[in-house]
């Protein structure tokens, strides 16, 4: 089985969904967060 198959949403993220969070957190629209941890992974880091 490949990396995909071991992710909860079976597939391998692309590079503009990583850049995507990368802008929001660089943006105003994510003022008001403090302390957060986010995770882009396809869900493989479940908490």
């Amino acid at each position: 089985a490949g990396l995909a198959a071991q992710t909860p949403l079976g597939r391998i993220g692309r590079p503009e969904e990583t850049a995507a969070v990368a802008l929001f957190l660089a943006s105003d629209d994510s003022s008001f967060m403090t302390g957060s941890e986010v995770f882009v992974d396809g869900g493989a880091a479940q908490v």
